[in-house]
C-alpha cells in the first residue's frame, strides 16, 4: 500500500509547522506559506487575531506594487473582520531607517546643493559629467541582472546624449538639460565623492515623513483601511537594541567590528530551530542575501558565515546613528518587524503578510530573530504573502523604474476599479496590471452599477405599497438562485477567501435578476430590494462599496444622498416631458428634433451626472456619478477611434495587397523565372530545368515550379481578360 502523504499540520521534523490547538470557527482555510498549503484557521485566542502586516519602505512614491500588497491586505482583513468576525488587531509599520532611505535622502541632498551652486559654471558641471558618467559606465559593466543593466544602460545613452548637446552648445538651457538627464548619474557620483560629509541628519526625517504622508493619503484614496497600530523604525531604536542584547545572550548573535550578526549556522544546528522555514530553496542565493543587506553593509569579511546578517550595523560617517553597547549604529533591515511586532502582539502571532518577494531574506530572517529572542519554534502561525504585479506582462520594480505610481493609476481609474480588479484576481496569485485587466475590472463594476440603477429605478415607479407581496414562479426561482449564490458565496470565502469565485456568484445573481427582468412586466420590488441590498453588504465587506448608503454605489454623503432624492421629481417630469416630444419628433420624422432630443440625453444630462435610457417600457433616469461617465464616454470614444485606426489598417493592408497582386499579375508566366540566379536552365515554357550550378532539378522541385507556373498563367489571364 501507498503511504499516505504527510501534511504540514502533522510533520515531525525539525522546524516543522504545527496545527495551533483548539477549533476552528469559522472553516475558513488559508493558504499558508510555511506548509505551503491550505490550512485550517485557528487562532491563538479564540476569535481573536493578532496580525502583523509589513509596511512600506518611505523614499519615493507609493506605487501599483503597493496597491498590490495594501488593497490584498485590506481585503482578507475585511473578510475575517466583517464576514467571519473575527476581532482583528492590524498591527503595520513604516521603515523609515533603512539603506535605501539613506542613500536617496543624500544624493537628493547632494544634488541640490549642487546645482544650486554649479547651475550657471558650464565647465565646472560639463567636466563633473564626465566623471560621473565614468561611474555611471562602470555600474552597467558590474550589473548581471539583465533587467536593471538595460535600465543603467537607458540612462548611460540619455546621459551621453545630453552631454554631447551641452558640449557642443553650453548655453545654460543645456546645461540644466545635462543636470536633468544626469540626474541620477551626478547623485550617485557626488554621494561618492561627499556622502560620508553630510552631517544634518534631518534630510532622512524630511524625506522619509514627506513619502509616508502620501503614502497615508494614497491608502485613504484606495479605501485601504488605516491600521489599529502604526509602528517606525525610528521609534523603536532602543527596544531594537535591547532585542538584539537577548539575541545575543542566547546564543545566537556575534559582534564583529561593531556591528552585530545573527549567527545562521549556530542557530540552524539548534534541535528546536530551523532556519529558512519559508524559503529553504533560497539558501546560498548570494544575490538575494546581499540585497537583504543593503548597500551601506560593512564587510562580508566581519561575518563568519556567508548566510549570516546584519542585526545592528555600525554608522559610518554620512549615516544616522545611535548609541549602544557596541558602538555608534543602528538597526539591521530584518531586526526591525521583529522588535515592532513583539513589542505590540506580544512572543508569537497569528498572522504574519508581505508581499512574496519578502519571503527571503526579510520573513525568513524574521521568524529566525524572532524564535532566536523567545526561544520558541513556532513563532507565527499563518504566513499570507500577496503575489507579484506585473505591467503589462512585465515584472515591475521601483529599482527598474518602470513603475507606475497609485496616483498616476487613479487618473485613469477609480479606486473602486482598482479594487475589483484586485478581487478578479486570486490574493496569492500573480496580478497583471494591464489595458484589458482593467477593461474587466470596469466591465464588472458597470454591470452592479446597472443592476443598482435599475432596482432603484423600479422601486421609485412602483405603485405597489404592500412589503409582502406573493412570490411568482418567477420570484420562487430568483429566491432559491439568491440562497444558493449566498451558499456558494460562503463556501468561495472559506476556500482561502477566494474573491474570484465569490465576485462571480455576486455578478451570477446580478445575471439572475436581468433575466427575470426580461421575463416579467411587474418586477417583485420588495424581492429585488432584498438581492440588492445582500448583493450592497457583500461588496461593501470587500471595501468595493465606502458609504452606509441603502444599496448601491453612494455618490456622496447623507447630503449628497438627500440632494439626489429632491432633484429625481423633476427629472423624472423633465425626462417624461422630452418622451412626448421624442415621440412626436419620431411620428413628424422631424430629424433636426430628433437629433436636439438625442444631444439631451448623450450631452447635457451626462456633463450632469445623469443618464437616461430610452425603452420601449418609458425612460428610465439613473444619477451616476459625472467624473466616472466622462471617463466612460472617454474610452467609448478612444476605442471607436482604435477601431477606426484598425479599420483603417486593414484598408491600407488590403490595398497593400490589391498593388502587390496587380503587379505580379501583369507578368507574363513565361517570363516569372527568368533571371532568377538560382535557376541556370529553362525550358521553352520558361520553367526553370536545372540549378544555379547547371545540375537538373529534381522531379519534385520541377513539380512545384510548374504549380507556381500556372497559378501565374490563371492570375496573368484575368489581368489580360480585365483590359
Amino acid at each position: 500500500k501507498k503511504k499516505k502523504k504527510k501534511t504540514g499540520a502533522t510533520m515531525s521534523a525539525k522546524g516543522a509547522w504545527q496545527q495551533p490547538a483548539g477549533n476552528s470557527v469559522s472553516g475558513l482555510r488559508l493558504y499558508n506559506s510555511l506548509t505551503k498549503q491550505k490550512e485550517l484557521f485557528v487562532p491563538r485566542n479564540g476569535k481573536r487575531v493578532l496580525w502583523y502586516s509589513c509596511g512600506p519602505t518611505v523614499y519615493d512614491v507609493s506605487h501599483m506594487g503597493h496597491a498590490r500588497s495594501y488593497i490584498t491586505f485590506d481585503i482578507l482583513r475585511r473578510v475575517l473582520q466583517d464576514y467571519f468576525g473575527y476581532d482583528v488587531e492590524y498591527v503595520m509599520n513604516i521603515t523609515d531607517l533603512e539603506d535605501k532611505i539613506i542613500l536617496r535622502a543624500r544624493r537628493n541632498y547632494l544634488f541640490e546643493k549642487y546645482c544650486a551652486g554649479n547651475s550657471h559654471n558650464a565647465d565646472q558641471v560639463l567636466k563633473d559629467a564626465r566623471h560621473a558618467r565614468e561611474l555611471s559606465s562602470a555600474a552597467v559593466n558590474k550589473e548581471q541582472e539583465e533587467a536593471k543593466k538595460a535600465m543603467l544602460t537607458k540612462q548611460l545613452a540619455e546621459l551621453d546624449q545630453a552631454l554631447e548637446v551641452a558640449t557642443a552648445d553650453p548655453k545654460p538651457q543645456n546645461i540644466q538639460a545635462l543636470l536633468a538627464a544626469g540626474k541620477d548619474s551626478f547623485s550617485v557620483w557626488l554621494d561618492k565623492q561627499q556622502g560620508s560629509s553630510v552631517t544634518d541628519d534631518s534630510i532622512f526625517t524630511v524625506l522619509t515623513r514627506k513619502f509616508e504622508e502620501a503614502f497615508h493619503e494614497d491608502m485613504a484614496a484606495l479605501n485601504v483601511q488605516p491600521p489599529d497600530v502604526l509602528t517606525r523604525v525610528t521609534e523603536y531604536v532602543p527596544q531594537i537594541v535591547d532585542y538584539v542584547k537577548e539575541i545575543i545572550a542566547r546564543g545566537f548573535a556575534y559582534e564583529s567590528n561593531g556591528s552585530v550578526y545573527f549567527d545562521t549556522v549556530r542557530f540552524d544546528a539548534d534541535p528546536k530551530h530551523c532556519y529558512l522555514k519559508l524559503l529553504p530553496e533560497a539558501r546560498g542565493n548570494l544575490t538575494l542575501l546581499a540585497e537583504g543587506e543593503g548597500e551601506l553593509v560593512g564587510s562580508a569579511q566581519e561575518k563568519r558565515a556567508t548566510s549570516d546578517f546584519a542585526l545592528w550595523k555600525a554608522s559610518k560617517a554620512g549615516e544616522p546613528a545611535w548609541d549602544s553597547p557596541w558602538g555608534k549604529g543602528r538597526p539591521g533591515w530584518h531586526i526591525e518587524c521583529s522588535v515592532m511586532a513583539c513589542d505590540i502582539c506580544g512572543e508569537a502571532l497569528d498572522i504574519h503578510t508581505g508581499g512574496v518577494d519578502l519571503k527571503f531574506p526579510h520573513h525568513d530572517n524574521e521568524i529566525a530573530q524572532a524564535e532566536a529572542r523567545f526561544g520558541t519554534a513556532q513563532w507565527t502561525n499563518y504566513f499570507l504573502h500577496s503575489g507579484h504585479l506585473n505591467i503589462e506582462g512585465r515584472k515591475m520594480a521601483k529599482s527598474l523604474k518602470n513603475f507606475i505610481s497609485i496616483r498616476e493609476a487613479l487618473q485613469s481609474y477609480s479606486g473602486r476599479q482598482l479594487r475589483f480588479a484586485f478581487l478578479m484576481h486570486q490574493w496569492g496569485a500573480t496580478l497583471d496590471y494591464s489595458t484589458e485587466t482593467m477593461k474587466q475590472a470596469v466591465y464588472k463594476e458597470k454591470a452592479f452599477n446597472e443592476f443598482f440603477l435599475n432596482v432603484k429605478d423600479i422601486l421609485r415607479n412602483s405603485k405597489d405599497t404592500d412589503p409582502f407581496i406573493k412570490f411568482t414562479d418567477l420570484e420562487s426561482m430568483l429566491n432559491n438562485r439568491l440562497r444558493a449564490c449566498k451558499q456558494q458565496f460562503h463556501d468561495a470565502l472559506c476556500d482561502n477567501v477566494d474573491t474570484v469565485s465569490a465576485l462571480a456568484k455576486l455578478l451570477d445573481i446580478v445575471a439572475e435578476v436581468n433575466v427575470y427582468l426580461r421575463k416579467t412586466t411587474t418586477p417583485h420590488g420588495p424581492l429585488l430590494k432584498q438581492i440588492a441590498l445582500w448583493v450592497t453588504e457583500m461588496l461593501r465587506m470587500f471595501g468595493v462599496i465606502e458609504s452606509s448608503a441603502d444599496f448601491g454605489f453612494s455618490r456622496g454623503d447623507s447630503q449628497a444622498q438627500a440632494a439626489e432624492e429632491a432633484i429625481m421629481p423633476g427629472l423624472v417630469e423633465f425626462a417624461t416631458n422630452r418622451e412626448t416630444i421624442r415621440k412626436l419628433a419620431i411620428k413628424l420624422k422631424d430629424k433636426q428634433l430628433l437629433a436636439e432630443c438625442d444631444a439631451v440625453r448623450d450631452v447635457v444630462l451626462p456633463n450632469l451626472g445623469v443618464r437616461l435610457e430610452d425603452k420601449e417600457t418609458g425612460p428610465v433616469l439613473k444619477i451616476v456619478d459625472r467624473e466616472e461617465l466622462m471617463r466612460e464616454k472617454a474610452r467609448e470614444l478612444e476605442l471607436q477611434q482604435q477601431k477606426e485606426k484598425e479599420k483603417e489598417e486593414r484598408a491600407r493592408q488590403k490595398a497593400e495587397a490589391d498593388a502587390k497582386k496587380l503587379a505580379q499579375s501583369k507578368i507574363p508566366p513565361s517570363e516569372m523565372f527568368k533571371g532568377r540566379s538560382e535557376f541556370s536552365k529553362l525550358d521553352d515554357k520558361g520553367i526553370p530545368t536545372h540549378d544555379a550550378e547547371g545540375k537538373e532539378l529534381a522531379k519534385s522541385a520541377r513539380k512545384k515550379l510548374e504549380k507556381e507556373y500556372k497559378a501565374q498563367e490563371k492570375l496573368h489571364s484575368q489581368f489580360l481578360e480585365k483590359k
